[in-house]
């Protein structure tokens, strides 16, 4: 009975922080992949080995996506305020928050796409090589199609992982259901609205998860 009363009282503010949420998390997703689906091919075709090997390249592009990665989200969201500023209008609310979400994710997924590209079997590489396809051809017709199940998966892993960096953002103003928790749970020493948004973060996280496996076997069958 108490739960009900708990969520009629809050329930503009449970629906709110899931909406900012889901902002956070699909936006900054889109646009992690719109950047780091790129890079992670070229760190893949670039290495020693592959398709166009530029040892160089890979070096300097491996040493940069390490370094993106090894920054914690939380200093991130600090030190990048000013761009945050200069291409959002501001450092708080969902809006500001994607900028460091894309910022903090782009890495993550690069490292993701060139895991994926290099589980593909080197014997399909190779007959399409043997029939005369092109670089272009090879990505675009031969690579990310067998590759997509694997990519699937990661989309599904990048978007989870930011539901835990829309949390941290939450407590710097960015809004959404870790926002919720803090100022309105753990400020006023009310467990149960705490527990509330981690249920709904909980229960977020499973459905992303039975989604993304339940497509990437779907694509997988019809390969």
């Amino acid at each position: 009975m108490y739960i009900f009363e708990l969520l009629t009282t809050y329930q503009d503010l449970f629906i709110d922080g899931l909406g900012a949420t889901l902002f956070m998390v699909f936006v900054p997703t889109f646009f992690a992949y719109v950047f780091g689906l790129p890079l992670g091919v070229i760190l893949t075709i670039t290495e020693p080995g592959s398709l166009v090997p530029r040892p160089f390249l890979h070096s300097v592009l491996s040493v940069v996506v390490n370094i993106g990665r090894s920054v914690p989200f939380v200093i991130l969201i600090v030190a990048i305020i000013p761009f945050t500023r200069a291409v959002a209008g501001t450092s708080l609310g969902p809006r500001a928050a994607v900028v460091p979400l894309v910022v903090g994710a782009i890495p993550f997924v690069a490292r993701l796409v060139e895991t994926s590209l290099k589980e593909l079997n080197p014997g399909i590489i190779e007959a399409a090589e043997s029939m005369g396809a092109d670089i272009p051809k090879m990505v675009f017709g031969v690579i990310l199609p067998e590759s997509l199940p694997s990519l699937i998966r990661g989309v599904c892993l990048t978007a989870i992982t930011l539901v835990g960096y829309t949390a941290i953002a939450g407590v710097v103003g960015a809004g959404g259901l870790g926002d919720v928790a803090i100022r309105y749970g753990y400020h006023r020493y009310n467990t149960e609205v705490m527990m509330v948004t981690l249920v709904m973060l909980v229960v977020l996280v499973q459905i992303m998860q039975v989604v993304g496996d339940f497509l990437a076997r779907l694509i997988d069958k019809q390969k």
